[in-house]
């Protein structure tokens, strides 16, 4: 299958915001989004490196460092909690207005997937995240998602466990969905790594099913 060229959104000499195209990888390896972020660039033998992953279904908007210093100082912001990442997901029924989940998450590799485990184990770790309600159509809601911790498949697996599975989401839900994944990363805040100063970007999901469902309140995502 052919790579998408990759949308540039901000770049300068350390840093490169772009938006990660559905059904890419995240890492450095062939056809990942730091090659693609190369020939977008025109610097096929640019250093560009993965601070934060999606999953490889999952679109929006990504940061990647343009040196080894900026890769460094981000992770660190990652880790440190200072790195914001917001996403939208369209899910199925009727959620509370707003909520947070805190769960204890346990991953199969074998399986590549992710469990709500009932209590402390080996591969298991804490989860959390917020989120509120901000749309209704048709027995599905279009959710606002804060991340509080970053675990593989955490949106997914937090909010298919309570009954709301993603739709589109062939894995926690429904699996004769046919669909893409209705998980968008829509919002990063960071620091830049460089000179410090607050970097923000907002990026709303393209206007195709089940997004194109919710229009005018994604008006607000900019």
């Amino acid at each position: 299958m052919k790579n998408e060229p990759v949308q540039l959104i901000y770049t300068d000499r350390r840093i490169a915001v772009c938006i990660k195209p559905a059904g890419v990888l995240s890492t450095d390896e062939p056809g990942g989004m730091p090659e693609l972020v190369r020939a977008a660039l025109g610097q096929p033998e640019g250093c560009v490196r993965t601070v934060h992953r999606l999953d490889r279904v999952v679109g929006g908007l990504m940061v990647l460092a343009r040196s080894a210093r900026a890769a460094s100082e981000l992770g660190k912001q990652v880790q440190d909690g200072r790195f914001q990442k917001e996403y939208l997901a369209v899910v199925h029924g009727e959620p509370a207005e707003a909520g947070r989940m805190e769960d204890l998450l346990r991953r199969d590799t074998r399986e590549r997937k992710t469990y709500v485990a009932a209590e402390p184990g080996k591969d298991t770790r804490p989860a959390a995240l917020s989120y509120r309600t901000i749309g209704r159509r048709d027995g599905m809601a279009l959710v606002s998602i804060r991340l509080h911790t970053g675990r593989t498949h955490q949106i997914r697996c937090q909010f298919a466990s309570r009954g709301f599975p993603l739709v589109g989401d062939r894995k926690y839900g429904q699996p004769e969905e046919e669909r893409g994944i209705a998980l968008w990363s829509c919002r990063l805040s960071f620091l830049h790594p460089e000179t410090g100063e607050p970097m923000s970007f907002a990026c709303a999901p393209p206007p195709v099913y089940p997004w194109d469902g919710f229009r005018e309140e994604l008006e607000d995502i900019r």
